[in-house]
C-alpha cells in the first residue's frame, strides 16, 4: 500500500490542514493481501534479527524474540496444524495471553488461510462453549491456565478435534504439547496466497448490548485500521521504510490480544511496521504500568480510560518517579473526559489521542495531535479513508450539533470501498443486515453510539443509545456526570445509571469506586453531590450514591452500565413487592 498520511500538510485558509488531508487521501489496495507476509514474512527476510516480541511477566520471566525467530516458529506451527487437518477457512481458537506463542499462532494460521479466533483467558466454561460451538472451531491453542475451563466443555463441542497446550502441565491423552509439536516439524513452509477479502480473524463482540456475535474480519481490515493507528500514535507513513515512521518505536498496551483493541490496535500494526511490541503476562496495576513504560522505554501505547484514571489517582506526578519516553498515546473504549485529558498532557507530556471504533469497523474516528488539534472530551474526527456521519432513525444525516447515531459509510469520500469493514456476523445474516441502513452499495453501518458533530467535523460522545435516560423530562447522558465525578480527588471511577422512581420516572444514581485513602460517609456524599451541582445542570446531580469496590467491566475494559441498570430495576421490583416501606440498599445513601 503506497498511500499514507503526511507528517505535515498544507493548511487551509483557517490554518486547519484536516479538510485537505481527508479530501486527498485515496485507498490503493492490492487484490492479494497476506497478514502473515505484511506482519512477519518480509521482515524475517530483510531484518531477521530485528526485535519483534519483547516478553515480561509477573513471575519474573523475560525474553526477546526476533522476526526471524517468529517466522521459523510460525512455519513449524503451520506444518503441525496442517498435519492436524487444519485447512483454509477453518476456525482455530486461541485462548492465549500476551506472549510470543500468541503472535506465532496468528502468523501460522494466516499462512494456512485458516481463521484465527482469539478468546480471552478470563472466559469461563459457558462463554468458551458458546463461542467454540457457534464458530465450529476444529482446534484450540490454549495456555495451560485455561485448560480446566476448556476440558469442562470439550465434550459439548463436537467440532473441536484437537487441543494444543502451551506451557508446562500434565496433559490428557487427547491433548498435545506445543513444544513437542513444533520440534517435530520443518522450519520451512510455503504460505497460502490470500485474497484481500479472504477471512482472517473471527472476533466475538464483548456482549455489552446483548449476546456476543462473531465479527468475521478480512485480510484487508488491518490496512483499513492503519490511518487511525498512524494518526493516533503520531506515527506517519504507510510505507514502513518511510523515514517519517519512528525507527526507535517500542509499543505496549495492557489491552488483551484476544480483543480488537489489543490485536488490531497494537500487536498487528506494530508488527506491520517492523517494530517491537511488549507482551506482558500479569495483572495490571498503575505502578506496574509505569514500571513497564520506564523499563522498556515505551514510546507508543494504547491505554483504556479506566487504566488512565487508575494511573492518575495512584501516581499523580509520574515524572517525579519515572523516566518516560512516550511519544504517542491513544485511548478508547469509554470517553476519556477532560480531567484525564489534561492530566496526560500535563503529567505524561503527551496529548492523548482519543479514538472510536468497533470490532466490526475499527479505528474510524479519532484525534491526531500532530496534524489537527485534539479537543478535550471529543472523540475526534473521521480518520482519512473513512466517511463518518451522525444519522437519524431514518438513516438521514443529522444537522450540525444534533445528537444522532454515529455511522460509517461503506465507501469513503471518494466513493471507493472502505477496507476497514468486516465481512459479516458469523452464521447470523439477520444481525448483519440489521447493522446497515440503506441500499447494499450505498449503506451506512450503524454503531449504536450517540454523538453530535460540530461544524469542524469533531464528534462529541453522548453515550450508547441504550445508556441515555430521562429524569423529569430531561435527557441524561451518563458520561458527562461520570467525567465530573472523577475530577473529585476522592473518586477513582464512577458509573451513572437511572434509578426507577414513581414520581419522576427515574432519578440519577451514581456508583463510585473511591480513591485510595478515602472512606464513604454522609459528609462525602453531600460533598460529591454539591460538586456535581456546582458544575453541571441541577437535574444532573446524583440523588443516590453507592460505593463499590469495583465497577462491572467487560474483559476489554468497557464499563457495563447495563449490569448496574439491571440491578436497580431488580431492586425497584423487589421494593414494589414489599410491604410499602421499600428496601434499603446496603452501602448507599440517599439525599
Amino acid at each position: 500500500m503506497k498511500t499514507g498520511i503526511p507528517s505535515s500538510a498544507p493548511q487551509g485558509p483557517d490554518g486547519d490542514p484536516y479538510p485537505q488531508i481527508h479530501a486527498r487521501f485515496r485507498w490503493s489496495l492490492p487484490e492479494r493481501i497476506s497478514l502473515a507476509e505484511l506482519c512477519c514474512g518480509r521482515w524475517a527476510r530483510d531484518t531477521p534479527d530485528a526485535p519483534a516480541i519483547l516478553f515480561d511477566s509477573d513471575s519474573g520471566c523475560r525474553a526477546h524474540y526476533s522476526f526471524g525467530q517468529l517466522q521459523r516458529a510460525a512455519n513449524r506451527l503451520s506444518n503441525a496444524l496442517r498435519r492436524c487437518g487444519v485447512n483454509a477457512g477453518d476456525r482455530v481458537a486461541l485462548v492465549m495471553p500476551q506472549r510470543f506463542e500468541t503472535a506465532v499462532a496468528h502468523i501460522a494460521l494466516n499462512q494456512l488461510g485458516a481463521v484465527a479466533m482469539p478468546l480471552s483467558l478470563l472466559f469461563g466454561p459457558e462463554a468458551l462453549a458458546f463461542r467454540l460451538r457457534d464458530s465450529g472451531a476444529c482446534l484450540a491453542i490454549v495456555e495451560t491456565g485455561a485448560l480446566p475451563a476448556l476440558r469442562e466443555v470439550r465434550a459439548d463441542c463436537p467440532s473441536l478435534r484437537h487441543v494444543l497446550a502451551v506451557g508446562e502441565t500434565r496433559l490428557q491423552p487427547d491433548e498435545q504439547d506445543w513444544m513437542q509439536a513444533l520440534q517435530a516439524e520443518d522450519a520451512r513452509f510455503s504460505a497460502r496466497d490470500n485474497a484481500a477479502d479472504d477471512p482472517a480473524i473471527l472476533i466475538y463482540t464483548s456482549g455489552t448490548t446483548g449476546a456476543p456475535k462473531g465479527a468475521l474480519m478480512p485480510q484487508r481490515a488491518l490496512l483499513g485500521n492503519l490511518t487511525g493507528f498512524i494518526a493516533s500514535q503520531n506515527w506517519f507513513g504507510f510505507d514502513p521504510h518511510d523515514p517519517a515512521a519512528p525507527s526507535d518505536a517500542v509499543f505496549w498496551s495492557p489491552a488483551d490480544w484476544a480483543w480488537t483493541g489489543g490485536l488490531m490496535d497494537a500487536l498487528l500494526p506494530s508488527l506491520y511496521f517492523g517494530r517491537p511490541i511488549l507482551g506482558y503476562q500479569g495483572r495490571f496495576s498503575p505502578e506496574k504500568a509505569f514500571e513497564l513504560l520506564e523499563r522498556y522505554q515505551i514510546t507508543h501505547t494504547f491505554l483504556f480510560p479506566t487504566a488512565l484514571k487508575a494511573m492518575m489517582k495512584a501516581v499523580p506526578h509520574p515524572r517525579e518517579r519515572y523516566t518516560l519516553r512516550l511519544q504517542g498515546l491513544m485511548s478508547a473504549g469509554e470517553a476519556v473526559g477532560d480531567a484525564v485529558f489534561h492530566w496526560v498532557r500535563d503529567e505524561l507530556g503527551v496529548t492523548v489521542n482519543e479514538m472510536f471504533g468497533q470490532t466490526e469497523i475499527n479505528y474510524v474516528v479519532g484525534n491526531c495531535e500532530r496534524l489537527w488539534p485534539a479537543r478535550a472530551g471529543s472523540m475526534g474526527r473521521a480518520y482519512p479513508g473513512h466517511r463518518v456521519a451522525v444519522i437519524d432513525e431514518a438513516g438521514e444525516v443529522c444537522p450540525t450539533d444534533t445528537v444522532g447515531e454515529v455511522a460509517v459509510h461503506r465507501c469513503d469520500a471518494q466513493g471507493d470501498p472502505d477496507p476497514v469493514f468486516f465481512l459479516g456476523y458469523w452464521n447470523n445474516e439477520p444481525a448483519t443486515r440489521a447493522k446497515f441502513t440503506g441500499d447494499p452499495d450505498n449503506s451506512w453501518c450503524r454503531t449504536g453510539d450517540l454523538a453530535r458533530m460540530d461544524a469542524q467535523g469533531y464528534l462529541w460522545y453522548e453515550g450508547r443509545s441504550d445508556d441515555q435516560f430521562k429524569v423529569a423530562g430531561y435527557r441524561i447522558g451518563p458520561g458527562e456526570i461520570e467525567n465530573c465525578l472523577v475530577k473529585h480527588p476522592a473518586v477513582a471511577n464512577a458509573a451513572v445509571v437511572p434509578k426507577p422512581d414513581a414520581a419522576r420516572g427515574a432519578t440519577v444514581k451514581a456508583f463510585i469506586v473511591l480513591a485510595a485513602g478515602h472512606r464513604a460517609s454522609p459528609a462525602l456524599i453531600a460533598e460529591l453531590q454539591a460538586f456535581v451541582k456546582d458544575r453541571l445542570a441541577p437535574y444532573e446531580y446524583p440523588k443516590d450514591i453507592e460505593f463499590l469496590d469495583s465497577l462491572p467491566m467487560t474483559t476489554t475494559g468497557k464499563l457495563q452500565r447495563r449490569v448496574l441498570r439491571q440491578l436497580e430495576q431488580e431492586r425497584a421490583a423487589e421494593a414494589a413487592a414489599a410491604t410499602g416501606e421499600g428496601l434499603k440498599t446496603p452501602g448507599s445513601i440517599s439525599a
